[in-house]
């Protein structure tokens, strides 16, 4: 069975139009990582001359992935709370602040991205952000902060 706040972050992803847009899908969710795959596909593509994954997908997915991480490390300072407080405390997380280097082109069948946590406090969460392709090279790196509290 499904853990409480696993279920509410997938529950939360799933919801947002543009993620289901991009494809994306949850793989591994934990308190300790955070992976999402999204397939490559004509509408996605940035550079037509050479088929490259778009920048701005690639900041989403990252942003996405550290969102999700950010909202379990909320999720578990406060799971001893009523309901109705974690969902209005989960409501308000959002990205205050992300930084995106990109490595090598966005080439390949599918992307996983990856987010650790790097601290969450009360209030905010720093997260780490890795985008791979299909053939496991690392594309782009992030790092970013959530409001979580």
């Amino acid at each position: 069975m499904e853990q409480p706040e696993v279920g509410a972050v997938r529950q939360f992803m799933q919801q947002i139009p543009f993620n289901r847009l991009l494809g994306m899908e949850l793989t591994t969710i934990s308190a300790e990582r955070v992976d999402i795959r999204i397939p490559m596909k004509d509408e996605l593509v940035g550079n037509f001359l050479h088929g490259i994954l778009h920048g701005g997908v690639v900041t989403s997915v990252l942003d996405v992935a550290g969102g999700c991480i950010a909202l379990m490390g909320a999720y578990q300072r406060m799971k001893e709370q009523p309901s109705k407080e974690i969902v209005a405390t989960l409501s308000k997380v959002g990205t205050i602040d992300i930084r995106v280097d990109f490595l090598r082109p966005g080439r390949g069948q599918w992307f996983t991205a990856s987010a650790i946590p790097l601290r969450t406090g009360n209030k905010v969460a720093v997260t780490r952000m890795e985008l791979h392709n299909d053939q496991g090279h690392l594309l782009a790196v992030g790092t970013g902060t959530y409001l979580c509290g």
